[in-house]
């Protein structure tokens, strides 16, 4: 597999600011006696939310970032080269955290919540392992570019705490990406967000906006770190209402003595934690992951909008690869408004160049010429092809939504089925509805009023469960027609005559077609071609086996 001879490294992003700020650093500091002297007593407290430990949250959340586990294969590639060199050859000016330690400035205060944060990364080592490898691919480039905006290193360590480096990850609080941006704070701070394309998951967009999201913060609290850190979290309406509070009552305005939401509490000890780890690792004891310090891979313009499975082939990546790298991507295709950028190895640029210049532009889609049909609108031809109304209406000069029966219309498809493109929204949302959470499986389509507090409470399963469940956040909006999968332990009455989804592999026998199939287990030939990538016009054979999604009430 390619993958595997490939020394994978930071993307190269090549970010840029978005301004110039004259910002106040912290005085550059002494670190003297490690914490690990106030450590004496090691204890294991996993996921330990008792009162004792009030101001602490601690593994089951850092595990995950907070977030929702989505499929992510970063973590899966082969990244030799952070270990090629041995440990007698490997100087600190071969090891990108090493650089970060050189410029680590901020003061880390011996208290309870920052001893107590540190001692669950201590006692974790391979999480950071996971995290290390799970950044490679981007960290490079993110040192270099927090380098050049001013801000200090220490906020390279935030990816850590914000999502464990997975830019796919979305939380309960409808936060997204590496960065863990909202929607409306991402818009702010430049972010682009539609059915095509989420800047929130493009690592480039995102950095660019957390560094001017930073900037903002530092700036609004008078270059205090902590309380920007703290408003990061939590927005900076609350955290100035609480200085606000305590400036009132005559009590100190510092981060430690606001009265804040417990995750708040701990959040910005978790970072402090981790920069004292670094700093000191040889005095803990830490094993702290390395990397090389160079970049593996770089930006390449490709000028217009490009099916993901014809940019893979053409940079020598399977789709899963190139769309690892490029996360912010929702669909099969790039956004047809942009970015036109795509992040490949640098061994493997050349080559993509050379095909995308022999490749013209109308070349990078696959298209059906669609004639129009009574009862066809612009919006059903786009659901039918999984294209957008506007990318119809720009092609064909279309303008408003009126279209004629008999007109004929191009519209690019994807070069593939849909399930080829794993990393897909659709294609994410499916493996996440699918992984087992219970004894049964009930589908529930989504009507007019639904909220999923009563969806909830209808099944008597928990909110946060569901939404987890269903890859959303628990505020996020339902729309009529939406399916919904529910996991519990027993059916009630009621319950048995819903839908009840199964995946199964049924091997092919003498006399089998998709018709005889589709008929036994009440399912669409379309969707057995769609599940198993199959051509209709070939036979099938016996012993083959295909994926099937079946009520398994109906058959």
């Amino acid at each position: 597999m390619y993958i595997k001879n490939l020394f994978w490294g930071a993307i190269s992003c090549l970010l840029l600011s978005g301004c110039e700020l004259a910002i106040t650093q912290p005085s550059p500091v002494v670190k003297e006696a490690p914490l690990s002297n106030f450590l004496a007593v090691e204890q294991s407290h996993e996921c330990d939310f008792s009162p004792d430990v009030a101001d602490l949250v601690f593994a089951c959340e850092e595990e995950s970032g907070g977030t929702v586990p989505v499929l992510h294969p970063i973590e899966d590639f082969d990244y030799t080269f952070a270990q090629k060199q041995k440990n007698e050859d490997w100087v600190s000016s071969q090891d990108l955290w090493q650089q970060v330690r050189r410029q680590l400035t901020f003061p880390i205060p011996n208290n309870r919540r920052v001893q107590n944060q540190l001692r669950w990364y201590k006692q974790h080592p391979n999480y950071m392992q996971r995290v290390n490898k799970r950044a490679a691919p981007f960290l490079y480039h993110i040192v270099k570019e927090v380098e050049n905006s001013g801000l200090p290193l220490e906020l390279v360590l935030l990816p850590i705490v914000e999502s464990a480096f997975d830019p796919f990850a979305y939380s309960h609080g409808r936060a997204a990406g590496m960065w863990q941006f909202i929607p409306g704070t991402a818009k702010r701070f430049g972010m682009k967000q539609n059915w095509w394309y989420d800047g929130r998951r493009d690592v480039l967009a995102s950095t660019r906006g957390a560094i001017k999201y930073l900037k903002y913060l530092h700036r609004t609290f008078d270059g205090d770190w902590l309380h920007a850190l703290a408003a990061y979290n939590s927005g900076e309406g609350r955290v100035l209402k609480a200085i606000k509070k305590n400036r009132a009552r005559g009590k100190a305005t510092d981060f430690w003595s606001l009265d804040l939401p417990r995750e708040t509490r701990a959040y910005v000890p978790k970072l402090l934690a981790l920069s004292e780890l670094l700093f000191n690792n040889e005095d803990y004891n830490f094993p702290w992951p390395r990397l090389q310090n160079q970049p593996f891979t770089e930006i390449v313009d490709v000028g217009s909008q490009i099916d993901l499975a014809l940019a893979a082939e053409m940079a020598g990546l399977s789709v899963e690869e190139l769309h690892a790298l490029n996360p912010g991507f929702n669909r099969w295709a790039t956004d047809p408004k942009g970015p036109h950028y795509l992040f490949v190895p640098i061994s493997n640029a050349p080559q993509f160049r050379v095909a995308l210049d022999e490749t013209s532009n109308k070349e990078r889609l696959n298209w059906v010429r669609h004639k129009v049909r009574n009862g066809d609108s612009l919006l059903k031809i786009a659901k039918r092809y999984h294209t957008s109304v506007d990318v119809i209406q720009q092609i064909n000069k279309v303008k408003g939504n009126m279209i004629r029966v008999g007109d004929h219309l191009l519209v690019p498809v994807a070069l593939k089925s849909l399930d080829y493109y794993t990393l897909s929204q659709e294609e994410r949302l499916k493996t996440t509805q699918s992984t087992k959470h219970g004894a049964h499986q009930l589908a529930y389509v989504v009507k007019q009023g639904d909220t999923l507090w009563d969806i909830s409470r209808a099944h008597n399963v928990n909110l946060r469960k569901l939404a987890k469940w269903n890859g959303m956040a628990p505020t996020d909006p339902l729309k009529p027609g939406r399916k919904l999968i529910v996991w519990v332990s027993q059916l009630t009455q009621e319950q048995t005559s819903q839908s009840i989804m199964r995946s199964v592999t049924y091997t092919v026998r003498n006399g089998d077609s998709l018709a005889r199939i589709a008929s036994k287990f009440k399912v669409r030939i379309n969707d057995i071609t769609r599940w198993n990538n199959l051509n209709k016009k070939k036979y099938l054979q016996p012993g083959q086996k295909i994926k099937l999604f079946v009520d398994v009430t109906k058959t």
